[in-house]
C-alpha cells in the first residue's frame, strides 16, 4: 500500500472511532436535564395561584404558565406512601410503605408492605439517575424510614439533610406532636443541629443552593434535586411579613370561602361549568356559630396558612433566580406537587394533646400567630373549603387525592393537561426525560411523555385502572368513573359509584343506578389489592384513637423511667406513712 493509501486509511479509521466513542456520541447529543422536584405537605387542589387560591404564589405560577398544568392529578391520602410512590414508581404497599408509622395498627408492623422503610430491591429515582452519572440531593422532609440504612444516603442521594418525621415544628428544632420526644434532623446520614435562625422554608432552600455549588462534580454532571417542604403541614407557621399580606381574607368563613374556590375552579375549567359541589359533612359547624374569638382566630389561622404558602414560594423563587445566575434553569425540569389534600386534624379538640402542648411551651392566640412558639391549625372546616373536592388528606374522596402538578422546563410546551395522572407517574416520567430505560415490571407508574409531548391524549388505555388504599380508605379510578370507600365515622364503609370526570363533587352515587359498573370495578380493586399486597385492618380500628394510642405508648417508652420512679416514691411515701400510723396506734396502745 502506497504511504497516501495508509494515510488515507487511518484517517478514515480515526474519525469512525471518533463517531462512534462515548464522548463523540455526548458531545452531539443534547445535554440531559436538571430535574428539581418540589413536594409541597398538605396543599389543597386550589390552595396555589395557578389554581385558584388566595396565596401569592408568583413563582409556582410562572411555572404553570410556561409548561403543563394538570387538573387530573391524584395522590395517595397520607403522605409517606406518596412519597414512596412518587420516588420509586411503585404502588406503596410494594415500597414498604403502605401507610403511615403513626397510625400503623400493632397487629401489621412488621408485615410485607408494612414495614415502613423501604424494603430490600425497591429502587429509587435518585438511585436510578446516581447511576448514570447524575448528581442527587435532598432537602426537607423524608419520612420513609428511620433506622439503619433507611435514610436518604443509603437510596441514592449524595448529600441530604432531612427530617425523619411527619412533621416538626418550622423555627426551632423542636417535635410537634407527642408521638416524637424530639425533631431528628439528619444530615448525610449524621443526626445534625439546626442553625439558630431556622426557618424551615428558606433553610430548605439554602441548604439545597449549597449542595448544588459545592459539589466539584457540577459543571460535569447534571443534578437531581429534591425539596420536600414542609408548609403547610402542622403547624402552619409563617413570617409576620407575609401573613400579614392575608389580613381580613378570611373574615367571611369557610362556607363563603368554599363557595369562592369552587367558583373560580369552575371558570378556570379546573372542574366542569355545570359540576355541583358536595354539602358538608354532618357535624361541621357553621361559622356564625362561632363566638366574636373564635372566628378571629380560625380567620387569623388561615392568613398564616396562605402566608407560609407565599413564604414557601418566596424561597423556592430563589432557587430558580440562582439557577438562572448559573445559567442552569434553561436545562432544569421543574416538578411541583403535594404530597396529599389538606390537613385536617383539630389537635387542640383533645385535653391531653392541650396540656402537650403547654408542656412544650406552644400557645395558640391570635396576637402572636404562626410564630415562635405559635401552634397553628386551619382543622377540619377550611379543609374541606381548600380541598374543593369532597374532604380532604387522611381519606381516598377527591379532597384528599385530588392536588396540583406542574412540570415545566425543556421541550414541555405550555399547556393544560385535563387528563388521568397518579403520583406513580412521576419517576417513569423523569427517567424518560433524563434518556434512562424504564422497568415496567417493577413500576405501576406510566411515562407522562406521550401527553407532554402531545403524541397522545391519555397516558393510559380507557380500559386501565387505577387503585389506591391507606388504612382502610381505598379508591379505585377506570375511566371516567371512580369507586371509593370511606370508612367510619367520615363514611359507612360502602363503596360509593361516581362518574367522576362529570362529577369530580363526589355528589350523585351511581352504585343503585350502574351495578354492572360498580361491581366490575370492585372487582377490579380486589385484583389489585390482592396484588399489592393490601392488608384487612383489625376489627374496630380507627385512625384517630390509632394515633393517640401510638403516641401515648411512644410517651411511655420516652418516659417509662420517669414513671417507674415516681411510682417508687409512692411507694415509699406509703411505706413511711403506714410506719407512721403504726407508731401512733402502739403510742396509743
Amino acid at each position: 500500500m502506497s504511504g497516501w493509501h495508509r494515510c488515507f486509511a487511518v484517517t478514515l479509521a480515526a474519525l469512525a472511532l471518533s463517531v462512534s466513542s462515548p464522548a463523540a456520541a455526548q458531545s452531539t447529543s443534547p445535554p440531559r436535564p436538571n430535574i428539581v422536584v418540589v413536594v409541597i405537605d398538605d396543599a389543597g387542589f386550589t390552595d396555589l395561584g395557578a389554581y385558584g387560591g388566595e396565596a401569592r404564589t408568583p413563582n409556582i405560577d410562572a411555572l404553570a404558565r410556561r409548561g403543563a398544568q394538570f387538573s387530573r392529578y391524584s395522590s395517595s391520602p397520607l403522605c409517606s406512601p406518596s412519597r414512596a410512590m412518587l420516588l420509586t414508581g411503585m404502588d406503596a404497599h410494594r415500597t414498604g410503605h403502605a401507610t403511615i408509622v403513626e397510625v400503623l395498627p400493632p397487629e401489621l408492623r412488621g408485615q410485607p408492605g408494612y414495614t415502613m422503610r423501604l424494603e430490600p430491591g425497591v429502587v429509587t429515582l435518585a438511585q436510578r439517575l446516581r447511576t448514570s452519572g447524575y448528581r442527587t440531593y435532598a432537602t426537607g422532609k423524608w419520612h420513609l424510614g428511620h433506622g439503619e440504612g433507611d435514610l436518604p444516603d443509603s437510596h441514592g442521594f449524595d448529600r441530604s439533610f432531612v427530617l425523619d418525621a411527619s412533621g416538626a415544628d418550622n423555627w426551632e428544632q423542636r417535635p410537634y406532636m407527642p408521638y416524637y420526644r424530639r425533631a431528628d434532623w439528619f444530615e448525610d446520614g449524621q443526626r445534625a443541629t439546626l442553625p439558630a435562625d431556622f426557618y424551615s422554608s428558606a433553610f430548605i432552600v439554602d441548604r439545597m443552593i449549597e449542595y448544588i455549588d459545592g459539589d466539584p462534580a457540577r459543571g460535569q454532571s447534571p443534578f437531581f434535586a429534591y425539596l420536600a417542604f414542609q408548609a403547610v403541614h402542622i403547624p402552619v407557621q409563617a413570617p409576620r411579613e407575609f401573613t400579614a399580606n392575608y389580613r381580613g381574607v378570611y373574615a367571611a368563613g369557610w362556607e363563603a370561602l368554599r363557595a369562592q374556590r369552587w367558583e373560580r375552579a369552575r371558570e378556570l375549567g379546573l372542574v366542569p361549568a355545570d359540576a355541583q359541589q358536595n354539602a358538608d359533612p354532618a357535624g361541621f359547624r357553621a361559622w356564625a356559630s362561632l363566638s366574636d374569638d373564635e372566628r378571629a382566630l380560625y380567620a387569623a389561622s388561615m392568613e398564616v396558612h396562605a402566608g407560609m404558602l407565599e413564604a414557601m414560594d418566596h424561597h423556592l423563587g430563589r432557587l430558580i433566580q440562582h439557577l438562572e445566575r448559573r445559567r442552569l434553569a434553561e436545562n432544569t425540569i421543574f416538578v411541583v406537587t403535594s404530597d396529599n389534600g389538606p390537613e385536617p386534624s383539630a389537635p387542640t379538640a383533645d385535653p391531653r394533646f392541650v396540656q402537650w402542648m403547654r408542656f412544650r411551651g406552644y400557645t395558640r392566640r391570635v396576637e402572636d400567630i404562626g410564630e415562635r412558639r405559635s401552634f397553628v391549625f386551619i382543622g377540619p372546616e377550611w379543609a374541606n373549603a381548600t380541598a374543593t373536592g369532597a374532604l380532604y388528606k387522611f381519606t381516598a374522596a377527591e379532597g384528599g387525592l385530588r392536588v396540583p402538578l406542574i412540570i415545566a422546563g425543556p421541550h414541555i410546551a405550555p399547556q393544560r393537561v385535563d387528563t388521568r395522572a397518579f403520583v406513580t407517574d412521576i419517576t417513569p416520567t423523569l427517567l424518560e426525560r433524563a434518556s434512562l430505560p424504564l422497568d415496567p415490571p417493577e413500576m405501576d407508574g406510566v411515562s407522562l411523555n406521550p401527553v407532554l409531548s402531545g403524541a397522545t391524549p391519555a397516558a393510559r388505555d380507557s380500559s386501565a385502572s387505577i387503585g389506591v388504599e391507606v388504612s382502610g380508605h381505598a379508591a379505585l379510578y377506570r375511566g371516567e368513573y371512580k369507586i371509593v370507600r370511606t370508612p367510619p365515622p367520615l363514611g359507612d364503609g360502602s363503596w360509593r359509584l361516581y362518574h367522576i370526570e362529570r362529577d369530580p363533587g363526589e355528589t350523585n352515587n351511581l352504585a343503585a343506578s350502574a351495578p354492572d359498573i360498580l361491581a366490575s370495578m370492585i372487582a377490579d380493586y380486589e385484583t389489585y389489592a390482592d396484588r399489592v399486597g393490601v392488608l384487612d385492618l383489625p376489627p374496630g380500628y380507627d385512625v384517630q384513637r390509632q394515633v393517640a394510642h401510638n403516641a401515648m405508648m411512644k410517651q411511655l417508652s420516652f418516659y417509662w423511667w420517669l414513671i417507674a420512679l415516681a411510682a417508687l416514691v409512692l411507694m415509699a411515701l406509703t411505706t413511711l406513712a403506714i410506719m407512721g400510723v403504726r407508731r401512733v396506734l402502739r403510742r396509743k396502745a
